[in-house]
């Protein structure tokens, strides 16, 4: 008689375990960054600002929210209620889109990009992370422009709050853009 049972019990897991099994959702692609566009975090307007921006996804097929730098992309990212909420994010590829002008078509995934801090050079809010597809190019630009290279896992609560505070060497805080012209060498410090 058991085996009787069992037949059953093997037929309906197999039907069961097959339900679960659907075609998979493709990820909403990167969105053009518009001329009008605002930061998510800060409200500033995202093109009047150098560096590598941000997208982040809520949902596979939803609309982006957009940030002006990726120090505020993972500020909002790094927040527990949005950890959990995260379908997922973009940032720039540095290697292949100007520091001043990123371009919509050089969005990579967040998670797979390489990430330096405590470098030289400046975004929205002055330092931020620079963001690359491939570690050599993360590794060169270190090289250049000073820093410590990362992964996205690496990037937490912590890290953007000594960042903010200009502990990781690259010049002024997250908060000291105005003036950001002047002298702005790396403190050495990384």
């Amino acid at each position: 008689m058991s085996r009787f049972l069992l037949l059953p019990l093997l037929l309906l897991s197999l039907l069961l375990a097959g339900c679960g099994e659907s075609e998979p959702v493709a990820l909403a692609a990167a969105e053009p960054i518009e001329s009008g566009d605002s930061c998510h975090v800060c409200g500033m307007l995202i093109n009047e600002h150098p560096g590598p921006k941000g997208e982040a996804f809520l949902d596979k097929q939803g609309s982006a929210l957009k940030f002006c730098s990726t120090a505020e992309l993972f500020a909002f990212l790094r927040q527990p209620e949005n950890e959990t909420r995260l379908s997922h994010a973009y940032v720039h590829d540095v290697a292949v889109a100007p520091w001043a002008t990123p371009s919509n078509d050089a969005f990579i995934l967040a998670s797979e990009a390489w990430y330096v801090v405590g470098h030289d050079q400046r975004g929205s809010m002055g330092h931020t992370l620079a963001s690359f597809k491939e570690r050599h190019h993360a590794a060169a630009f270190a090289e250049t422009h000073g820093g410590e290279l990362l992964a996205y896992e690496d990037i937490d609560l912590d890290l953007l709050a000594r960042l903010s505070r200009g502990e990781l060497g690259g010049g002024d805080a997250m908060g000291g853009m105005k003036g950001h012209d002047d002298a702005h060498g790396s403190s050495g410090t990384h």
